[in-house]
């Protein structure tokens, strides 16, 4: 299996590039942090980190530094997936890297308009340059797949407004580019789908809420917290999908690490089954009384 997981420098993202490693992929792992350089975001995990971990997790890490908002350097990897490997079966959106960018519950007269344009640039243009010069590798073999990582569903973002109108565009957009890759794959056999984690337990969230991934219950957080998920989780959701000769049926869905889960039977790192989506609108948004332990 080879594998491009765009944004694979910490998160989600290096959740998933290591969850493929594990499955024994070869998986180019991109992003702009290096260990001689830094990104705006500033944080110091690099894709080199990523791509050993995909290595000791079994698999083949390649660490390549790639700014997705540069054409050039995107359309550059594409070629040399196809100069070394000759194919490309899994293609992950997950660039995203704009925490510092946005505020929440802003209106746009507030919030700063550049850093917010700067966000959907991040967040959504990316993704359109990367399946620009990826997706032609992928359409040489049949069969391939591409997932979208966003935050919350089609459905769940379809009735609620995320935060500020630069964050909800930014992630109600990532679920439609799915919808929209999963048609101009069809033809080819390839399958496309949307993927949302839950409250993900990321570097950068245990920082915020200063506890590790021992102590994470430790930490002072509403009670969707309780429910939250390892990065692995999604990873494994991934490479589920990835193993599964029959994932044509999900294409073009917008699905969640937990939902999949179900279906595949995969835990998080663990041993649980974390629901939080359920969580929020079963429990948290109807002001009901629940155990978040019976979500996990």
């Amino acid at each position: 299996m080879i594998a491009v997981v765009a944004g694979a420098t910490r998160g989600t993202g290096r959740g998933i590039a290591v969850q493929l490693g594990a499955v024994g992929a070869t998986v180019y792992c991109t992003g702009r942090t290096t260990r001689e350089a830094r990104s705006e975001v500033n944080r110091a995990e690099t894709i080199e980190e990523t791509a050993g971990l995909v290595t000791a997790a079994g698999g083949t890490g390649i660490a390549v530094r790639v700014d997705h908002l540069d054409p050039a350097q995107v359309e550059a990897l594409a070629a040399r997936v196809e100069r070394e490997q000759g194919r490309l079966d899994v293609l992950v959106n997950d660039v995203w890297g704009a925490e510092h960018l946005w505020e929440w519950d802003t209106p746009v007269w507030k919030h700063d308009m550049d850093k917010g344009l700067r966000l959907l640039r991040l967040g959504v243009e990316t993704h359109i340059v990367t399946s620009r010069f990826l997706l032609p590798v992928m359409i040489r073999n049949r069969g391939g797949l591409v997932v979208e990582v966003t935050d919350g569903t089609k459905e769940f973002n379809e009735t609620r407004y995320r935060e500020n109108v630069y964050y909800d565009l930014a992630k109600t957009s990532v679920n439609r580019l799915a919808f929209a890759w999963a048609a101009e794959l069809r033809p080819y056999g390839g399958t496309a789908v949307a993927l949302t984690p839950g409250f993900l337990r990321s570097e950068a969230m245990l920082d915020h809420f200063g506890v590790t991934e021992e102590n994470w219950r430790e930490a002072k957080a509403d009670p969707a917290w309780a429910v939250s998920e390892t990065p692995a989780y999604a990873g494994r959701a991934v490479a589920a999908l990835a193993g599964d000769p029959d994932r044509e049926r999900w294409s073009g869905r917008s699905l969640t690490s937990g939902e999949l889960a179900e279906a595949y039977g995969f835990t998080d790192a663990d041993g649980s089954r974390p629901q939080v989506w359920r969580y929020i609108t079963e429990v948290m948004e109807r002001g009901a009384t629940a155990d978040p332990s019976t979500y996990r």
